[in-house]
């Protein structure tokens, strides 16, 4: 193990971890692909297991001769450990480390629309996958990328104005299940139906269907679209959609969290075929 004990923030190794942002992450460093920081031995491992590639490794000492010993042995990681206290630490990241771990990463390479969708077009089998359009909150990003993995979603496709996945906080709240599904950026909704998507927008408007339609149940591949926190869909994507569904409502409540309402969504319509 390639340990580093510190006692400077000066350091430039550390710059990822403390001095810039996630957009400088994403931009600055490595432009080919950028990194992004993982947090909490649990996502770590699972980023790890997914082949994501480590830069380096900041924990507290404390974890460092089990928990983060017993992780670069078993995935046989040579990259740099920085390790201080936890005072030290909270100094230069600014907030408490989750479990004491934090792991520098290069950003995988996404796939194409074309080549992710291209999976559900060689098999008889139907095929649900989310779309995510201007979804900017992280824990909302991250725990709608949990909902979906386990209610059995194929994939997540999200338009430029989202939260990126790889934020350190919905990477967590996802509890790493943004390095197990696949994902990747959405252009254009014609890309969808290029692939022979239907699509079915939530939205509470006067052609919402319940989500529980038998129609909803017939389409082979089938895109599930979730709107922005505040907002909602454009109109534009309303009106493209093939279907717009909504979640019935009691007690005079209007809507739900979108994280919520996609973990309904995704449970209706992928177990209920």
């Amino acid at each position: 193990m390639n340990v580093v004990y510190i006692d400077t923030l000066q350091c430039e190794a550390l710059e990822p971890y403390a001095r810039l942002t996630e957009a400088q992450l994403r931009n600055r460093l490595h432009a080919d692909r950028g990194l992004f920081i993982c947090e909490s031995l649990k996502v770590i491992r699972i980023a790890l297991a997914a082949g994501v590639r480590p830069v380096s490794l900041l924990c507290e000492t404390k974890f460092l001769h089990s928990q983060v010993q017993q992780l670069c042995d078993e995935f046989g990681l040579e990259v740099p450990v920085y390790t201080a206290e936890r005072p030290v630490l909270e100094q230069l990241t600014g907030y408490a480390l989750s479990r004491g771990v934090l792991c520098a990463m290069q950003r995988p390479q996404l796939p194409s629309v074309q080549d992710l969708l291209s999976l559900f077009t060689s098999h008889s089998s139907p095929s649900r996958v989310a779309v995510l359009d201007g979804v900017v909150n992280s824990e909302n990003t991250g725990a709608i990328f949990r909902a979906a993995a386990a209610l059995g979603i194929d994939a997540v496709l999200l338009t430029r104005t989202c939260c990126d996945p790889l934020n350190r906080r919905a990477c967590r709240v996802s509890m790493g299940t943004v390095f197990q599904l696949p994902w990747t950026y959405l252009d254009s909704y014609g890309q969808l139906a290029d692939a022979g998507f239907s699509t079915v927008a939530l939205a509470l408007t006067d052609r919402s269907l319940p989500i529980d339609d038998p129609a909803l149940r017939q389409p082979q591949r089938l895109a599930i679209v979730l709107g922005t926190e505040g907002d909602g869909l454009s109109d534009t994507v309303l009106r493209r959609a093939d279907y717009v569904a909504r979640i019935p409502m009691q007690r005079g409540v209007d809507s739900l969290n979108v994280a919520a309402a996609a973990a309904v969504a995704f449970f209706q319509l992928v177990h209920a075929q």
